[in-house]
């Protein structure tokens, strides 16, 4: 697994300490939920309900929210599709291999969607913003971030729950 960036590493433009740190805590998520055996993938440990696979599923589809659909204002058919019923869900029959390589996928599209812009750009008018003015990318970036790392701290607890190994 990688280890995290660091404000003492390399000397990169923001736009790769950003994919840097993404890259990071998606492999975090893959590798905490690819230590799973199948059954602690799909049941939940907590009293709020969602399982390791629905957490992956619901930050696949929040990369994608907030950058392809909200940021670059691209139609994605349905950009709530990790939700059903008022909580995250994987459809039947949709397998953990499948849920984890989307999420590995739309990490390359995140990072080619930071690629093409600048940090100050302003993103697309559209849905996402619910009527309020776009915000520039680095905003989103620091949403994803947080969004991400308040999720691997949910999921060291439940790895830890289920395996009895602690993370980071």
């Amino acid at each position: 697994m990688p280890s995290p960036p660091g404000p003492t590493g390399p000397d990169l433009d923001t736009p790769e300490v950003f994919i840097g740190y993404l890259d990071y805590f998606r492999s975090r998520v893959l590798t905490a939920v690819e230590s799973l055996a199948e059954d602690d993938r799909r049941r939940s440990r907590l009293p709020s309900g969602w399982t390791p696979l629905e957490l992956a599923r619901h930050l696949t589809f929040m990369e994608m929210r907030w950058l392809e659909w909200g940021f670059e204002g691209r139609t994605v058919g349905d950009p709530w599709g990790d939700h059903e019923g008022g909580r995250w869900s994987v459809p039947p029959g949709e397998t953990s291999a499948q849920v984890l390589e989307a999420l590995r996928r739309q990490g390359d599209t995140t990072s080619s969607v930071i690629r093409r812009h600048g940090m100050a750009e302003i993103g697309q008018p559209g849905p996402r913003w619910g009527g309020d003015d776009p915000p520039r990318l680095d905003r989103i970036l620091f949403h994803v971030l947080q969004e991400y790392a308040r999720h691997v701290g949910h999921l060291d607890i439940v790895v830890e729950l289920a395996t009895g190994a602690a993370g980071d």
